[in-house]
């Protein structure tokens, strides 16, 4: 799943036009790698994103392409915040 719609589909980012452009931005890094919105996500990966000045780094458990509101926080796990 591209990195754009992981991040949407797990409600981090509430748009996928946000997410492109937050990966475009370089706001966002994979496994310590500036990645772009179409980045493969795959499980085990550690995302980094950086809004303004907070940064939410996380794990990625799980890549699902539809997911119910509550159980959305369940593909990824929070490693900083």
């Amino acid at each position: 799943m591209r990195l754009d719609k992981y991040l949407k589909v797990s409600r981090i980012i509430k748009r996928r036009t946000v997410a492109n452009d937050a990966c475009d931005a370089e706001h966002v890094t994979v496994n310590g790698k500036r990645a772009k919105a179409s980045y493969d996500v795959k499980v085990g990966d550690v995302v980094e994103i950086t809004f303004g000045q907070r940064t939410l780094k996380f794990k990625v458990v799980s890549v699902r392409d539809n997911v119910a509101k509550a159980e959305a926080s369940e593909m990824y796990e929070i490693i900083e915040e």
